[in-house]
């Protein structure tokens, strides 16, 4: 049952291409970032802010540049909303500049799985 959460947590992060908890670890104590992006698109009377989803950025890497695509959809949709589509439009851009760190909170995730694996493996160990 964990196992199906982490994978579906681990799924909605962008490249990492099947790096495994451990491999997440060292890239983050390396440096590496859990980075995620906003963009708002509004219908007259209807706004959406909206997230993309969490992409693993190392140090070298610009987040300004990922984060472009998802401002131009805030630009070209997201201003037309009234009464919140200019303001959501403005914090979407505002956070694409630098992007959203969320590496604690996935990070936790990861960490809670390395535990539950680890204890897993001791137990099988016990009983050997």
């Amino acid at each position: 049952m964990l196992q199906a959460v982490v994978n579906r947590l681990l799924m909605k992060i962008m490249n990492i291409n099947g790096l495994t908890a451990h491999d997440l670890q060292r890239q983050v104590d390396n440096g590496a970032q859990f980075i995620y992006f906003a963009y708002t698109i509004s219908l007259i009377v209807v706004t959406f802010k909206r997230t993309s989803g969490v992409y693993l950025m190392q140090q070298t890497e610009n987040r300004a540049v990922r984060g472009i695509p998802y401002t131009m959809i805030s630009l070209l949709l997201g201003w037309w909303g009234i009464p919140f589509g200019p303001l959501y439009t403005i914090e979407s851009i505002r956070t694409n500049m630098r992007g959203k760190d969320v590496t604690d909170e996935v990070m936790a995730t990861v960490a809670g799985y390395m535990q539950f694996e680890e204890s897993q493996q001791n137990k099988k160990a016990g009983h050997s």
